[in-house]
């Protein structure tokens, strides 16, 4: 069942073989509705004349697909012209919760910077209690290895001591220091 092809269709077809005034004919018998059918989606003048050349552009570039004997060139056109649409406003919308989730993350979050301050330096004060609730040498080896940066090898090879001794000695000392600081709490 065949159906009849308007003189808009016929446009179409002539502009699918590259008849430039064909398709300068098309657009001007079409533009009207199309954009009309954007700016009820869009809602918004500027997007949907945007949208509308897309549209047109796409018609361009795949007017050779139409197929006359199947749907009209208006349908056609508007379909794409409503698909075009839908896809912009969940572009906008996609593009509009990406930018809340990054702005969420990237919010400086309120905080009392005295407190936080005070909360530092109680900390800190109970790190110093428990090192010096430590044994000399577990001091020592915690010291080097925490705040000097050397590593067990590099400590063992300094204090002229086997690496088992250094790893015991600090595996000792943390575990003394975690002792102090949660009595401390």
């Amino acid at each position: 069942m065949s159906r009849d092809i308007s003189p808009t269709d016929d446009l179409l077809v002539r502009a699918a073989n590259g008849d430039k005034n064909a398709f300068a004919e098309f657009y001007d018998d079409t533009s009207r509705r199309v954009f009309a059918i954007v700016l009820r989606v869009l809602r918004d003048p500027a997007q949907s004349e945007e949208v509308t050349q897309d549209v047109y552009l796409e018609v361009w570039q795949t007017a050779a697909r139409y197929e006359p004997t199947q749907a009209g060139a208006v349908g056609w056109i508007l379909t794409i012209a409503h698909r075009r649409a839908i896809d912009r406003v969940r572009s906008s919308q996609s593009s509009r919760e990406r930018d809340m989730r990054i702005g969420m993350r990237d919010r400086e979050h309120d905080y009392d910077h005295v407190s936080e301050e005070v909360e530092v330096r109680s900390e800190f004060d109970r790190a110093k209690r428990a090192l010096e609730a430590l044994t000399p040498l577990q001091r020592e080896v915690v010291t080097l290895v925490y705040f000097d940066g050397y590593s067990q090898a590099e400590l063992a090879e300094q204090m002229q001591l086997p690496i088992g001794t250094v790893k015991t000695r600090l595996r000792d000392g943390l575990i003394r220091m975690r002792a102090e600081m949660t009595l401390a709490s």
